[in-house]
């Protein structure tokens, strides 16, 4: 933008250099000239159809017509905003690396953020944060577009807001941001029950692997989804339903209908990460997601 072409920037594993950045197109080519040198003119620099050569060939003349260095004045300013765009880089990823907090699932392999901490920053501070932080994942909205996380940041403690972005959404969560998109925005597809391996690691049809650890006895072994109304029998507590043990563990809602469950015939035996039944615990048995 305003901060123009930066003089150097990482690309891939090496460093991209624009050494003669500074230099005019006088310059260049009065030391071509007295230096023998040969150059190709790329004839679409004559078209000014193009916005970059309507600069150069009408616009910029014409100020140095009037100001003389306006060409010198327009580059100290993009130098300024180039330094105050990195100085906002680093003030970013300094609130990034506070606001990160400690997730209550560290096996759920989402980007998200602790939202009190973020929201202990000026609004300005938010926003830079946000851009940092989403800039990798999706195109973001221009300043006049916000209204979106204020709609989320603002949203009572027990609502479930959303804000959709062009290439995933943001949600909250029991106080915490989270980043969706690709799979995690599509209902998952019921695993085959020929796939699943009764020990080991079977596939999930976008929804990552679930891992068996452990020996089963012998049973009807499926995984499946929530259909609603699961009951789980845990040790100590004796029979519990699932959703109100979704509740108590805080699980986000956009993970439930997600969860593995592995089931014995129609009795449910273990919730992944989270619980097994009386009878897998006491064989040592857990589903892994």
């Amino acid at each position: 933008g305003l901060a123009a072409m930066p003089g150097q920037r990482p690309l891939g594993r090496g460093t991209l250099l624009r050494p003669l950045l500074d230099c005019s197109r006088a310059e260049l080519q009065g030391y071509a000239e007295a230096h023998g040198l040969s150059w190709i003119e790329d004839p679409s620099n004559a078209d000014t159809r193009f916005s970059r050569n309507f600069l150069r060939q009408r616009v910029m003349p014409l100020l140095a017509e009037r100001w003389p260095q306006a060409g010198v004045a327009l580059a100290r300013s993009a130098a300024h905003l180039s330094e105050a765009e990195q100085l906002l880089g680093e003030l970013a990823r300094m609130d990034l690396q506070a606001a990160r907090g400690e997730p209550l699932f560290p096996w759920l392999a989402l980007p998200s953020l602790e939202l009190s901490l973020v929201t202990q920053l000026s609004d300005a501070r938010q926003r830079n944060l946000l851009r940092h932080w989403l800039a990798p994942l999706s195109r973001m909205p221009d300043s006049d577009h916000w209204a979106g996380w204020r709609d989320l940041r603002d949203a009572a403690g027990d609502a479930s807001p959303v804000w959709k972005l062009a290439d995933g959404e943001l949600h909250r969560a029991d106080g915490r941001l989270y980043w969706l998109s690709a799979d995690w925005l599509a209902p998952p597809v019921l695993p085959d029950p020929a796939v699943v391996r009764v020990q080991g690691t079977s596939e999930l049809p976008g929804n990552g692997q679930v891992q068996i650890r452990g020996e089963l006895p012998a049973g009807r072994w499926h995984l499946r989804y929530r259909l609603g109304g699961e009951s789980l029998h845990l040790p100590e507590r004796g029979r519990r339903d699932l959703k109100r043990l979704l509740n108590e563990w805080r699980v986000p809602a956009f993970v439930r209908p997600r969860l593995p469950l592995l089931f014995d015939g129609d009795e449910l035996m273990a919730v992944a990460n989270l619980a097994q039944s009386a009878s897998l615990q006491a064989c040592g048995v857990r589903l892994h997601w």
